[in-house]
């Protein structure tokens, strides 16, 4: 299979030879024209020249056939012709009559069985003819042929030179682009293609870049969504082999167990939906509702979810209402985030210390008396992957991707997030949301998200 620079450097090179041939044609053309009227004009001036010498030629022609020994060192024939010119003459009957009336004619004929250019005075009593043969042109006519043809091969060497050029400059950007493809295609990140060369070559460019910066973006996004909805199976699923063996155990009653597996088993049946929407629907964002809210019970739900984990930990986990305890969002992403941050707190508590979750108007805050958190890590606090590194004696803090997750949902319900620590004093976690509406229900059921 040819490729693209051989197959414009092919159509570039035949439509150059085509040009370059098409140009020496009518070139040789132009030019034998305009030699035979340069040598016309020779003639025409040689045969006035040998007319206004006319009485010295003399009669007989004996100095005509003195003018023809000269002239026929270039090659030229000189005859006197007596008047009246005989039938059938090699010249039209207007050039018969200009002669004459002592006129001077021009032009091309057959002379003597060959074909010649010729101009001819009229004198009185006789015609004076001179002419050339063509052949002679011809032979004179050849070093500008040569030339041209000299010229030609010089401009079609130039010319491949130039296609070859151009057809690398235009067929590189082109290969780099398709190369990059074939890497986006298989699933590599190929570095952005330069943008240069014509506009057209450099807008495909572009658009690939663009598509290729849109395409990882997805990318992320999907695998971020991917990683968000596996971490949170997780806390439901937790609390529901917390109240199990609880059960089991004889130290959670069955009715209240039995009620917060069916609520985990819920919030399960919801992340699973976000997977299923994700591979149906291409959404690579949780979806989430306004409504309002008692965070209060949002509070104690996720208390009663992690009571199991603060138990195995040696921590001493409860809530707290303030006042009413209102906000506007949605109560199962609110406890998917009030859980991330409790489970966050309880793996940096050591034994014998206290998390507290405090709910008060469009406010929900989680307090622990762990180790707290540096202040050159506080801005960085909600990256993914930031805190993986921190420890507080055998638990390990987490990947950080809960606390990505919390201030991810946070923002969607339209509220805001923040964290203030002091070392040795704990962390406290503040989950803002928009006030509710002054009468209840008033934003119940607004759904957003992607």
């Amino acid at each position: 299979m040819s490729t693209l620079r051989t197959r414009l450097f092919a159509s570039i090179g035949i439509a150059v030879v085509a040009s370059m041939a098409l140009a020496l044609v009518v070139g040789g053309l132009l030019v034998r024209r305009s030699y035979d009227r340069t040598v016309l004009a020779e003639l025409v001036r040689q045969v006035d020249l040998l007319a206004a010498r006319a009485p010295g030629l003399g009669s007989p022609p004996r100095g005509a056939r003195a003018a023809e020994r000269v002239l026929a060192h270039s090659g030229e024939l000189v005859r006197a012709v007596p008047l009246p010119l005989p039938r059938g003459a090699p010249i039209t009957a207007a050039q018969v009559v200009a002669l004459e009336a002592g006129g001077t004619v021009s032009g091309t004929t057959v002379l003597e069985g060959r074909p010649v250019l010729f101009a001819a005075a009229g004198l009185p009593g006789r015609v004076l003819l001179l002419a050339r043969p063509v052949r002679l042109g011809r032979a004179e006519f050849r070093p500008f042929v040569v030339a041209l043809l000299v010229a030609g091969a010089v401009g079609v060497a130039a010319a491949a030179i130039v296609s070859f050029v151009l057809a690398t400059r235009i067929a590189e950007p082109v290969h780099r682009v398709a190369e990059a493809s074939r890497r986006l295609a298989a699933g590599a990140s190929p570095e952005p293609v330069p943008v240069e060369g014509t506009a057209e070559l450099a807008t495909m460019a572009v658009s690939f870049n663009d598509m290729a910066s849109e395409l990882a973006r997805a990318r992320e996004a999907e695998q971020s969504f991917l990683l968000s909805v596996s971490h949170e199976l997780k806390t439901p699923l937790t609390a529901i082999r917390g109240y199990a063996e609880g059960v089991e155990e004889g130290v959670v009653p069955p009715p209240e167990a039995a009620a917060m597996i069916r609520r985990e088993s819920a919030s399960l049946e919801r992340l699973i939906q976000d997977l299923l929407d994700l591979g149906r629907l291409h959404r690579r964002a949780f979806t989430v509702r306004r409504e309002r809210v008692d965070l209060g019970t949002v509070a104690e739900d996720a208390v009663r979810r992690h009571e199991a984990s603060a138990r195995e930990f040696g921590v001493v986990l409860s809530a707290r209402r303030d006042g009413s305890a209102a906000g506007l969002g949605d109560p199962d992403r609110l406890l998917q985030v009030v859980s991330n941050l409790v489970e966050n707190a309880l793996r940096s508590t050591p034994r014998g210390g206290e998390v507290t979750v405090v709910a008060a108007e469009s406010r929900l805050t989680v307090r622990d008396t762990g180790p707290g958190i540096a202040p050159e890590h506080l801005p960085r606090a909600f990256e993914r992957f930031y805190l993986h590194r921190r420890r507080t004696e055998d638990r390990a803090v987490g990947s950080g991707l809960g606390l990505a997750i919390v201030k991810e949902l946070t923002e969607a319900m339209g509220g805001t997030v923040g964290v203030e620590s002091r070392i040795g004093q704990g962390t406290a976690f503040t989950v803002r949301l928009p006030a509710p509406p002054d009468r209840e229900g008033g934003a119940h059921g607004e759904a957003i998200g992607s």
